[in-house]
């Protein structure tokens, strides 16, 4: 399946914005939901409720915000790591949401991953570069050891979009169970081994062949294909 560079993805986010007509708080709507309905596909409310999801300061972090709130509604409990909550007024929306659900945030991750069955990896995305500091890197290195299911939106956190893991730091040998590419895969993804999702259930036939991406073929109501890692196929 064709992949989306760090350049193209940044253009294709403008492009929808303008031309496509659709504002920041649609796509992270869209992108969140995408990003629950691949956690109930992978990890079924049967298998253990409690949802770790740690957020970073960026549009990442929001999709992670509106994936917990859908999440809570399909009969999970999230419980939400936020350490830098983004200025923006969208993202202070998202958190009200969060708190009017009565969704608990807690600045202990390594307790709450203690009492949890999944973890939601939305520190960072695409845009990610430099060096990973506290405190992400403990938390990284944290999923990295743990024995739990780790899902990651758009990017391992601290994964380079064009280059894959980083050769040092805590992303090192970060090897998540599940990732939902959202809009189209990055380039990262040929270092990915797990289960792999795309969601982008938006992009426009004419969008799409600007950057010369294959939609894929979607089913009933899902948000979310999965792509057969073995042959690189839908």
């Amino acid at each position: 399946m064709k992949t989306l560079s760090a350049k193209n993805a940044a253009a294709l986010d403008q492009d929808l914005m303008s031309v496509g007509g659709f504002s920041l708080d649609q796509l992270m709507e869209l992108a969140g939901l995408s990003v629950s309905q691949a956690v109930y596909r992978i990890h079924h409310p049967n298998r253990g409720k409690s949802i770790l999801v740690a957020c970073g300061p960026g549009n990442n972090g929001g999709d992670g915000l509106v994936a917990a709130r859908h999440l809570w509604h399909y009969g999970y409990q999230p419980i939400i790591y936020y350490p830098k909550p983004g200025k923006n007024e969208l993202y202070q929306r998202l958190t009200t949401q969060l708190k009017n659900l009565d969704i608990p945030f807690t600045e202990d991750f390594t307790s709450a991953m203690n009492k949890s069955h999944h973890i939601v990896d939305a520190i960072f995305g695409f845009s990610f570069s430099g060096e990973v500091r506290e405190p992400f890197a403990a938390v990284i290195e944290a999923m990295k050891k743990t024995s739990l299911e780790v899902t990651s939106v758009d990017a391992p956190s601290s994964w380079n979009i064009e280059d894959g893991p980083p050769d040092l730091g805590p992303g090192k040998d970060f090897h998540p169970t599940a990732l939902v590419s959202l809009t189209a895969p990055k380039p990262l993804t040929k270092w990915f081994h797990g289960r792999h999702f795309v969601g982008g259930r938006f992009l426009t036939p004419q969008i799409a062949q600007k950057y010369d991406l294959d939609l894929p073929q979607y089913e009933g109501v899902d948000q979310i294909v999965e792509i057969d890692q073995s042959e690189g196929k839908l």
